[in-house]
């Protein structure tokens, strides 16, 4: 069989090349190292102990088990399993809950090999203005797109799709994905995933749209559903921008502009009077102060776009009416070609001067007339029609009121809120270092995701909740002051806990290191190749499970099991099993069918 990684590789090169269509893609699935490169992926994410509609997880994963995947693919008797449903908090909205479906990981297996193929295919082809699930793009390189290309941009629609990812329509995605893939099996397969349905206690319900929930092959079957709604508006862009390369200047900047070459032209003739001196610098602040475009120049019209997952937003250089001309445009391709609906109460018309909230900042072009000398010295307009990215208040207000370290209390004397902040009883009994790992990452998790707001600063008032927190919580584990707890463990300004290590003593800093803002979140260029990497060492799993020797006994066999456990610092270390792997620090061991079943009647 050959590697899948060249195999992945060469479809990459294959679909650069324009109305080039896949065959026999379904024999790939025969492949045994494609599923042990699944089974490495799956085995990273935190969900891979967890049970699907079948009871099975990843645990007892062999060679075995692989083997009859395949062997009900080549006959076609492979079905897959309806998902177990459970419901998860919403992020934005802790009072409701979202349903997120479970698959069995023996189909968790196969959809990541379909996974890897339709990526492989589909992924040089996508949009250079599509950033959600895709390899080296993120809502950073999103954001930064849209600094870059929103420039004097007057009016932005914001788009919502009513439940996008469950109103998917099964024969629109078939058909956008016969275009390419010329492969009835591969297709037949697609639609059992589609079909499987879901278990919601006990009682199984069928799936009439959407694609398959909790799935891994799920993100990339939505990016090519809406690729459809990327190259409408890059064909729609191409119609709708006019001819000029930038506007027309106003009359006003006209008059101004003759004002200051005049006065300029005395200067530059040698009149150094304070008269000339002083209509030179009047004409120059005009001429800064005043745009130089005019904005009501019907002759210039632009339109940028962007989308992150089913979150997309339109700029428009022109009317609003332009603008509510786009929108209705977009409502029609959605519901007569993907059969996706607008949300009319969501999908708004707003000006750019107005807060537009998009993946969690507010985006605003700010027509400050504020100016700055250049290298050479001269002054010169900064700001005026420029894209900002600003934190919103409510995000870490609530990210606050979310991890419960303050209470908020009415002020009588002041007339206003008064924000306390409280120890966590959650974290009461964890260690000292626990602590303040936790709350480093929580405070380094939100201002990863902000560090290219213009006011990312404004996060020092969450920190310094969050300090106060932290402090009040070792002060609730140790029944004591917080003052006690700054002399103990506060030095040189740092507030930092020891510990030790085999190499010898170690400190772990409570985070100082402020809160700059950057200029980009990660580079904004697109992926020619996916993630695959060419790696195989010999203590990948795919290895330990073929090299068919039982990491506890050492008796080689042909009927390798994989035994996982969700987290090492659970382990207590009383089994022989637990303490192998507390030493080689790994969450799996290859095990021979004895030592599995023995380590399995060990555990509590």
């Amino acid at each position: 069989m050959r590697n899948p990684i060249d195999v992945l590789k060469l479809l990459t090169e294959k679909a650069s090349v324009k109305g080039y269509t896949f065959e026999r893609l379904y024999r790939n699935l025969y492949n045994p190292d494609f599923y042990l490169l699944a089974y490495k992926n799956i085995a990273a994410s935190p969900g891979s102990m967890t049970t699907g509609a079948d009871g099975l997880s990843i645990d007892n994963m062999s060679m075995a088990r692989i083997n009859k995947i395949i062997a009900s693919l080549k006959d076609q008797t492979y079905q897959p399993n309806p998902a177990r449903r459970t419901y998860i908090t919403k992020k934005n909205n802790p009072t409701k809950k979202r349903p997120l479906g479970i698959p069995s990981t023996n189909d968790k297996l196969v959809q990541e090999v379909i996974r890897m193929l339709l990526e492989a295919i589909y992924e040089p082809t996508f949009s250079n203005l599509s950033h959600g699930f895709r390899p080296k793009r993120s809502c950073h390189t999103a954001l930064s797109q849209i600094k870059d290309t929103f420039t004097g941009v007057r009016w932005m629609v914001e788009g919502d799709i009513k439940a996008c990812f469950d109103c998917f329509d099964h024969h629109v995605l078939i058909n956008i994905l016969r275009r390419r893939i010329k492969d009835e099996k591969f297709l037949s397969l697609m639609w059992k995933f589609l079909k499987a349905g879901y278990m919601e206690q006990w009682e199984y319900h069928k799936t009439y749209s959407g694609t398959p929930q909790g799935s891994g092959m799920s993100p990339i079957l939505a990016n090519i559903y809406l690729s459809e709604l990327d190259t409408f508006m890059e064909e729609y862009k191409a119609r709708f921008d006019t001819e000029p390369f930038k506007r027309n200047a106003s009359k006003e900047y006209e008059k101004i502009a003759r004002r200051y070459r005049k006065a300029k032209k005395k200067l530059d003739a040698g009149d150094h009077s304070k008269e000339a001196v002083q209509e030179f610098k009047a004409a120059q602040k005009l001429k800064l102060s005043t745009p130089y475009a005019d904005v009501l120049d019907a002759d210039f019209k632009r339109i940028q776009y962007n989308r992150y997952a089913d979150d997309f937003v339109v700029g428009v250089i022109g009317s609003k009416q332009d603008a509510i001309y786009i929108k209705e445009d977009l409502r029609r391709f959605l519901s007569e070609k993907l059969k996706l609906t607008l949300s009319e109460e969501k999908t708004k018309v707003t000006h750019s001067s107005e807060a537009v909230r998009y993946l969690g900042y507010d985006i605003r072009v700010v027509r400050d007339k504020g100016v700055k000398r250049n290298k050479k010295g001269a002054l010169q307009r900064v700001w005026y029609g420029k894209v900002f990215l600003y934190v919103p208040h409510e995000k870490w207000e609530n990210k606050l009121h979310e991890l419960r370290v303050m209470q908020v209390k009415w002020d009588e004397n002041r007339g206003r809120d008064f924000w306390r902040p409280m120890h966590r009883n959650e974290l009461l009994n964890s260690t000292d270092i626990e602590i303040v790992r936790q709350y480093n990452s929580e405070i380094r998790g939100l201002y990863n995701f902000y560090r290219i707001a213009e006011n990312v600063g404004v996060l020092s008032k969450f920190y310094y909740m969050m300090r106060y927190s932290m402090l009040k919580t070792y002060a609730g584990k140790y029944r004591t002051t917080v003052s006690k707890i700054k002399k103990k463990y506060m030095r040189g300004g740092v507030f930092r806990v020891p510990y030790s290590t085999k190499s010898g003593p170690k400190q772990c800093e409570f985070y100082h290191d402020g809160f700059r803002k950057q200029d980009r979140g990660y580079d904004n260029v697109q992926d020619t190749l996916p993630r695959y990497i060419r790696y195989d060492g010999r203590n990948t799993l795919a290895n330990r499970l073929k090299a068919g020797i039982c990491e506890l006994c050492g008796n080689k066999t042909d009927d390798i099991r994989m035994h996982h456990v969700r987290a090492l610092k659970k382990l207590t270390g009383k089994t022989e099993a637990e303490r192998l792997m507390l030493h080689m620090r790994r969450k799996s061991l290859a095990l021979c069918p004895y030592c599995y079943q023995s380590t399995l009647a060990q555990e509590p």
